[in-house]
């Protein structure tokens, strides 16, 4: 599925091409932010 959105993002347009790059970038911050959130989540429930 991956590679598909991949292969797809190579052969399109120019404003195409960023709009794929930045569901990608917005997807890695939402995962960045979830994993933060659970080390502060664990962090708490340790006193």
């Amino acid at each position: 599925m991956i590679g598909e959105l991949l292969s797809g993002m190579a052969h399109s347009t120019g404003p195409g091409f960023v709009g794929v790059s930045l569901i990608f970038i917005y997807l890695a911050w939402i995962v960045v932010i979830g994993c933060v959130r659970v080390r502060e989540a664990m962090k708490e429930d340790h006193h």
